[in-house]
């Protein structure tokens, strides 16, 4: 199992534009584009993404948004593999 991050490890190595929800003990960012469909193209790349890894962030697509939040349920919080999921996303969207 992976180790559990604490609040100043996790904030020490958030990507860009991540946030830490300490609330619900997940890492989040909202990425923004010009259309809809631009936003459920990244989505697609997200999940082929987070296929690869096999780990699997909550999407919420909306309009020329969207939300991913990640966490790492089988050991109850954020990990390192949260944090390189959401470089690769980062990367993504550029």
């Amino acid at each position: 199992m992976t180790d559990v991050l604490d609040a100043d490890d996790i904030a020490a190595a958030l990507p860009d534009g991540w946030h830490h929800d300490a609330d619900t003990d997940e890492i989040a960012r909202t990425f923004e584009f010009d259309s809809y469909l631009e936003g459920v193209g990244f989505a697609a790349g997200a999940g082929g993404l987070a296929e690869e890894a096999f780990h699997h962030p909550t999407m919420t697509v909306e309009w020329r948004e969207v939300e991913v939040r990640l966490t790492t349920h089988d050991a109850g919080g954020v990990t390192e593999k949260d944090l390189d999921l959401a470089g690769r996303l980062n990367e993504l969207a550029d």
